[in-house]
């Protein structure tokens, strides 16, 4: 019987098919895991107060646009039918038109005053160079507040990892006992705490949990739902950096932090504005042509425009701009004196959080371990209580938490004095 040929490239792509097993939607999927700078990227990118600063750009670039264009000129024109009346004395001839179209049109253009002009544009520039600092200060405390709750829920990680690890020795101790228990070489009693203790380690497992998924979603808020409800974080806490100098970090907080810098532009715009105020008593003057076609007469014209501030010179604008210019001169002193007491502080906080973690790695964290070591074996051989190995856990398991949440305070305290500084150490 006679069969039709299957094409080679149907027979490749069965093959591959028979390989590729399909994901079943029942079987769970591995979450995300995204890295501290990722994570920045994503906020930065998405966060929507950085979009409110990028608007406050586009804001003052309007107003520098604004600044720099010159008034419009003013065009004024009428016109209708002129009756002839008394045609001899108009000196118009016999036989000329009983009626005649008549019409004028005046052009003006306002004239600004120089410095006047010259102030509101420089006003202009140092309010975009303002948001511009603006944006960059956005940018300094969002990634700041991305850190800390980085660091957050890295710390709730490794809570949870330590309460996961408590009910592990927990539950070695639990079998232990129970096997003593029914060969008759402990008492009932033993196994009832055993128990005890293997419940309190599971609620502790159970809000270790909860206070991840808090953190969690605390962190995601900060990037406007990117990372989703199911993800992980991957990092280390930060380490402290040996070379750190307070005046080196107190000068450059001073000179080049966005702050500082967006506040300085806010002083210098509010001192053009100053200046504006005051050359704007001198008033715009307005350049005129007319051109008139009436019965019996036809006229090219030239006029000036000049008010007159006999009786108000703008001492109320002025006063308001003075005002104005020393609350931004206050803001900017309190701010520099803010930065100088926040670096100064942690850099302290940042100091004894290492000098406290150099505690822990040169001798508790193996003496810990050591002592929990020994309690274990002792209580397998018969030579120790069961009180004693919990005791040792206990206090195991508390080192590695403080051990943690001194990591945690450094990183913090760390991440603060970066935002204090301006930027990263």
């Amino acid at each position: 019987m006679y069969r039709t040929p299957v094409p080679m490239a149907l027979v490749v792509f069965v093959f591959l098919s028979t390989l590729v097993r399909p994901v079943s939607a029942a079987e769970p999927t591995a979450p995300f895991i995204y890295s501290l700078p990722t994570i920045i990227d994503l906020a930065l990118a998405r966060h929507p107060t950085v979009a409110s600063a990028q608007g406050a750009i586009q804001q003052q670039q309007g107003n520098r646009t604004a600044a720099a264009a010159y008034p419009n000129p003013s065009v004024y024109g009428n016109t209708g039918r002129g009756e002839i009346r008394d045609a001899g004395r108009a000196g118009i001839a016999d036989g000329a038109p009983g009626s005649i179209t008549e019409y004028n049109v005046t052009i003006g253009q306002p004239l600004e005053w120089p410095a006047k002009r010259a102030a509101r544009q420089r006003a202009a520039e140092a309010g975009l160079a303002g948001a511009q600092a603006g944006l960059a200060e956005t940018q300094l405390n969002l990634a700041a507040e991305v850190k800390m709750a980085f660091y957050d829920l890295l710390l709730a990680q490794r809570d949870l990892e330590l309460a996961k690890l408590n009910v592990a020795i927990v539950e070695d101790v639990q079998r232990i006992v129970k096997a003593r228990v029914r060969l008759g070489e402990a008492p009932q009693l033993e196994a009832i705490k055993a128990e005890v203790e293997l419940m309190k380690a599971n609620q502790v497992v159970t809000r270790a949990e909860k206070n991840l998924r808090v953190n969690r979603v605390i962190l995601d808020t900060l990037t406007a739902g990117a990372l989703g409800h199911d993800y992980a974080i991957t990092g280390q806490f930060l380490r402290y950096p040996r070379d750190l100098s307070l005046e080196r970090l107190a000068r450059r907080a001073l000179e080049e932090h966005p702050t500082i810098q967006r506040l300085a532009q806010f002083v210098e715009q509010a001192d053009r504005s100053l200046e504006h105020e005051r050359q704007a008593r001198v008033p715009n003057v307005t350049v005129s042509g007319s051109y008139w076609r009436e019965i019996g007469r036809e006229a090219f014209q030239g006029g000036l425009t000049i008010p007159t501030p006999l009786w108000y010179q703008r001492q109320g604008e002025i006063l308001s701009a003075f005002g104005a210019k020393r609350r931004e001169e206050a803001e900017l002193l309190r701010a520099r004196q803010e930065l100088l007491r926040a670096v100064n502080q942690h850099h302290e906080d940042s100091a004894a959080a290492a000098a406290l973690i150099d505690v822990f790695e040169k001798g508790l964290l193996k003496q810990a371990q050591e002592a929990l070591r020994i309690a274990q074996f002792s209580f397998q051989q018969g030579a120790a209580s069961l009180l004693e190995v919990l005791d040792a856990q206990r206090v195991q398991r508390q080192i590695l938490l403080d051990y943690a949440q001194a990591q945690f305070d450094l990183s913090i305290a760390l991440v603060k004095l970066e935002r204090a500084a301006g930027g990263t150490l």
